[in-house]
């Protein structure tokens, strides 16, 4: 009783303090790396040659040892890490354009938000006190330690579903970062890495890579490999390397994570495509010299963005351990609703229902959909019903001068007016 006593009253202290400092920007180790996104300018980072010391930007520090590490062998590839991290960026903005929530970020180091971190100055302190007292307890005979998660289990509606050492060591007693909407983002966030990565190769823009050149002589009756083809293997290879090495721990949210990583990168080497130049006089094609480029980045987007509305909301299945590897292993990932198929390997996954955006709400980090633009025409998701949550919207014009009329006259100038014209806005309440 003396344990739980404790147990009980630094439960509550840590809660408490944590409330206190909900504001001050604690990040999850998950996605720290996103951080650099706007370091990566020529002026404070990295030189050619690898004989030469590697000058750190303070905000890379939000990147692990291993991370720096990395990066130090592969002069050049910061820039292509933050480029692909931009790009990624770019398009979660696009394809959510007209959702609720439209891939919001800001300028501290948790780029995405509380939407991918709330909840983890609570989960380190679940981790450590629950792991010092479960370390002296027999799993079956703890009856103190039992009774005691078993109630605040119930309160919260996860001790019925799921098994005591899964609510100790998983997100308990807060919200956790595991709904669709974190689901895509790792995932277009580690086929941005990948993408850039592959594509810098290819330009020689990282010392150690090159094209890929695995891909020689004949391919077909009338075409054979040549050219440079773009160096996914290597980008796919980086990303996991760099990307997974920020997540820490055995519980779903790490098993989530890695899956989706891997997601994003599986679309992009799937979605390479093959690319001829012809050969012959006069511009017949006797025969074509062929070689593999990645897609366009919009494929990549339009593609995760079809997995994340069919997205599968999974449970962790104890089915041993993969500790060799950092790679999740969907043989730990099942489906909630048992009569779902589970999830392919391409498939992103989640655990946690998404808020409804609608309102603004500190704690789960949704800015809520006030004053944004909708289609008063649409009954899609833009339309005004739905994306502004059932509170009405108000019209309003604004007059917009655009250059019209354009004339190109030799040689060389563009002369265009200027007109202006009137268009009807609608705003949610």
């Amino acid at each position: 009783m003396r344990s739980l006593a404790l147990l009980l009253g630094v439960k509550a202290a840590c809660i408490l303090l944590v409330s206190s400092l909900s504001g001050t920007g604690a990040v999850n180790n998950s996605g720290r790396w996103w951080g650099i996104v706007n370091v990566a300018s020529s002026s404070n980072l990295l030189t050619n040659s690898k004989n030469v010391q590697l000058v750190l930007d303070p905000s890379l520090a939000l990147l692990s040892r291993r991370q720096r590490r990395l990066i130090r062998q592969n002069p050049g590839i910061l820039h292509a890490i933050a480029a692909g991290l931009h790009t990624a960026i770019k398009e979660c903005k696009w394809q959510f354009r007209n959702r609720r929530w439209n891939c919001p970020t800001t300028h501290s180091p948790a780029i995405f938000g509380k939407i991918v971190n709330r909840g983890e100055p609570l989960l380190s302190f679940n981790r450590a006190i629950f792991g010092y007292f479960w370390a002296g307890c027999n799993r079956t005979s703890c009856t103190h330690l039992k009774g005691f998660v078993s109630y605040l289990g119930q309160r919260i509606g996860k001790a019925k579903s799921k098994r005591l050492d899964q609510v100790l060591m998983g997100n308990f007693g807060v919200v956790s970062s595991g709904c669709r909407e974190t689901a895509f983002v790792f995932a277009i966030t580690s086929a941005g890495v990948t993408h850039a990565v592959a594509r810098s190769c290819s330009e020689g823009a990282i010392e150690s890579c090159t094209c890929d050149y695995r891909r020689r002589g004949p391919g077909g009756p009338d075409w054979h490999w040549g050219g440079c083809s773009d160096n996914v293997d290597f980008g796919r290879m980086f990303s996991r390397e760099f990307v997974d090495s920020s997540e820490r721990g055995r519980d779903l949210r790490y098993l989530t994570n890695l899956h989706n990583n891997e997601a994003g990168r599986m679309t992009v080497s799937s979605e390479m495509r093959q690319e001829c130049k012809c050969h012959g006089m006069s511009g017949s094609c006797t025969v074509r010299t062929c070689w593999m480029r990645l897609p366009s980045f919009r494929t990549v987007g339009d593609f995760l963005k079809d997995r994340f509305d069919g997205a599968s909301r999974v449970v962790y299945a104890n089915k041993g351990s993969n500790r060799a590897s950092h790679r999740a292993d969907p043989r730990h990932l099942e489906p909630e609703n048992s009569a779902h198929k589970p999830p392919s390997a391409m498939d992103l996954v989640y655990f946690e229902k998404s808020p409804n955006f609608c309102s603004y709400n500190g704690k789960t980090g949704t800015l809520g959909t006030s004053g944004r633009t909708c289609n008063s025409s649409s009954p899609g998701l833009d339309g005004c019903e739905l994306l502004c949550c059932g509170r009405g919207f108000k019209t309003r014009t604004e007059s917009v001068t655009e250059r019209c009329h354009c004339t190109f006259h030799w040689c060389c100038h563009v002369s265009c007016l200027n007109c202006t014209s009137t268009r009807t806005l609608h705003q949610c309440l």
